[in-house]
């Protein structure tokens, strides 16, 4: 009986500790993505560990490298974003209402998202890889709706990866130079209609 018990509390302090840990992780992982959005991914791991309240050493119990860290802070972004833009192409009917639900998407991470492609070049091969994934997978969505408006007649024969790529690089162009388009605002919600209208403008029949 006496076993039982004391197996009982080992077990229970192990779990325990497993909770601690995956909390630990989580709020490193958290207070990496908040840190990346406002001073990029350059910020050293001590800043990071300092904001999360926990020690340097802690970071590296697990995450054994900074290129670690921000190829899983990449990684969770990218499944929150695809998990938010999967029911898109279903439930959205035209190519207005589409683009409007991926700026919605985009706008909770807008700092975080503008920092990403801003800092892309500079990134290890597999985060690159990673947001390459990420836009694929939003090519997908975009293709669905875009081909069976261009069926109904609604949007010009042009190849769907190029309306895909047009309409990233107005994007991204826009958030990479916001401090023009919308100084100390969000630049989503100042010129996110006019992009969607001139680019559906150009697109359609």
């Amino acid at each position: 009986m006496c076993i039982l018990i004391e197996l009982e509390v080992i077990e229970l302090s192990q779990t325990k500790r497993q909770e601690q840990k995956e909390l630990t992780r989580q709020r490193i992982m958290n207070t990496a993505f908040r840190i990346y959005a406002v001073n990029g991914f350059s910020t050293p791991t001590n800043i990071i560990a300092q904001e999360a309240g926990v020690s340097h050493g802690a970071i590296f119990v697990h995450f054994p490298t900074k290129e670690v860290l921000q190829l899983h802070v990449l990684e969770r972004f990218a499944k929150e974003v695809l998990k938010k833009l999967h029911g898109l192409s279903t439930t959205s009917e035209d190519i207005s209402e589409l683009l409007h639900a991926h700026i919605n998407v985009l706008h909770k991470y807008e700092e975080f998202y503008k920092k990403m492609i801003l800092e892309i070049a500079s990134l290890p091969n597999e985060a690159r890889e990673i947001i390459i994934s990420l836009q694929s997978a939003m090519s997908w969505h975009f293709s669905t709706v875009i081909e069976q408006g261009q069926k109904a007649g609604l949007i010009k024969k042009i190849p769907l990866h190029m309306l895909f790529n047009t309409w990233i690089a107005i994007l991204h162009y826009y958030l990479q130079n916001a401090d023009l388009f919308a100084p100390g605002a969000s630049v989503l919600d100042c010129c996110g209609d006019e992009l969607i209208n001139t680019f559906v403008t150009l697109i359609s029949q």
